[in-house]
């Protein structure tokens, strides 16, 4: 695909936990963690490291760093997320490990290779994440759950000092749970991390961490008052769990990074993007997830793959269907479940299509803007097909919600568009 949409990558490739930086060489990089494709655990043994200069298409720099290139790690066998900071013509890559260490290598490059330097001493937490301020005094965040910690580095970008370690945020202030990431934006400290103020239940009395929150501060340490929510990935899998990104400006236009899981569980998670903004007095308003991504919408003509779909209702997960040609598919539907896609433009199409794999007597309903717009019945197929349906004419920019009603077996929805006849 050469449109913008998400997720950004391919779709059988699976990095969450995404700390994007703009280097000032045009292009931007992703440094992430990496899932592996229906594995029901976070992480994996590698980083690699992604690039663009359009933020469509991205170059896979291969994997920059493994646990078996740690000196001190290597009986954890996976690394969980990174960040990257530049200074001094050196990238130090901040990683750590399941059980709370951290680490890190350093390159020339910013595509690595990374070379260990070792394990930062004082540190017990995941998620570390680096600011280098104006003055050029660089901190370093880290922590999960009750723990949320930074300091100041020394300039080695290894140490750090012990008796400047504080608390920025605390779980009873700002709901903290993990994924720090932090940047410095007209003056103010901005703290993006795993937010639990929604989505609590008897089940889940703290909240699932599927928001990315945001807290401001006049200093990069102390005094970070709660903002709000920038995205939550609520609803992009029956079982999400968290969330964990970070904002960059690139060409002038800021962006959230964030990350949605598939396959029915809280892994194999993809990376995707939102155009934010900020309102006059620093705010950040909330912007809800979308297919389109960075791009203003999808034209409804091209043939749009069912898993770009930004939200799902009911079972419906987006997984590997078997005997498809699609690395990823709408799967495991049920009566009543619903696929959105936010957004797509038309201009006159009069008749959509749907490659489907279909049991008897099922029935799949489109709705525009939240409102019913067409319906039609599927026959019976054992293996995917194409079924067409004259629908009203569209026009303009629109979220679409295909809605499934009728009793299924192994059906699976491949792709969509719209035509005009």
């Amino acid at each position: 695909m050469s449109y913008a949409h998400n997720p950004i990558l391919p779709e059988h490739i699976f990095v969450p936990d995404v700390e994007a930086h703009a280097w000032g060489d045009g292009r931007i990089y992703l440094y992430g963690s990496f899932d592996l494709q229906g594995q029901r655990s976070f992480c994996s043994p590698v980083h690699h490291v992604y690039s663009s200069d359009d933020l469509i298409h991205w170059t896979d720099h291969g994997v920059v760093f493994s646990i078996e290139d740690s000196t001190w790690a290597k009986d954890c066998g996976v690394l969980y997320a990174p960040d990257c900071a530049y200074r001094d013509g050196w990238y130090y890559l901040y990683y750590c490990v399941p059980d709370g260490r951290c680490g890190v290598a350093k390159s020339q490059s910013p595509t690595g290779p990374f070379s260990d330097v070792g394990q930062i001493m004082g540190v017990q937490g995941i998620d570390p994440a680096v600011l280098i301020d104006d003055d050029g005094q660089a901190y370093l965040y880290w922590g999960q759950l009750t723990w949320c910690h930074a300091a100041k580095l020394k300039d080695n970008m290894v140490e750090i000092e012990q008796d400047t370690i504080c608390t920025p945020l605390t779980v009873e202030e700002h709901e903290f749970h993990e994924g720090s990431s932090l940047k410095k934006i007209n003056g103010k400290y901005y703290y993006l991390f795993a937010d639990t103020h929604r989505h609590k239940a008897p089940d889940r009395p703290d909240g699932r961490p599927s928001c990315l929150g945001y807290a401001v501060s006049d200093h990069p340490m102390h005094g970070f008052t709660y903002g709000g929510v920038i995205i939550d990935n609520f609803g992009c899998d029956p079982a999400v769990w968290n969330n964990h990104g970070s904002m960059e400006c690139f060409g002038g236009q800021w962006y959230v990074f964030y990350h949605r899981s598939t396959h029915g569980g809280e892994f194999s998670r993809h990376v995707c993007v939102e155009p934010i903004y900020f309102d006059e007095d620093g705010s950040i308003p909330e912007v809800c997830m979308t297919s389109s991504g960075i791009g203003e919408a999808i034209k409804a003509t091209e043939c749009i793959p069912a898993s770009l779909a930004c939200e799902l209702s009911g079972n419906v997960r987006i997984a590997l269907a078997p005997d498809s040609e699609q690395p990823l598919s709408l799967c495991e539907i049920a009566h009543g479940d619903s696929a959105t896609y936010r957004y797509l433009e038309f201009a006159g199409e009069n008749t959509f299509s749907i490659c489907m794999q279909a049991d008897a007597n099922c029935r799949v309903e489109l709705y525009i803007d939240g409102k019913y717009w067409a319906d039609f019945k599927l026959p019976a197929c054992e293996h995917a097909a194409v079924f067409t349906a004259s629908i009203p004419t569209l026009h303009g920019k629109h979220t679409l919600t295909l809605k499934w009603y009728g009793r299924f077996a192994d059906a699976t929805v491949e792709s969509i568009s719209f035509s005009f006849v």
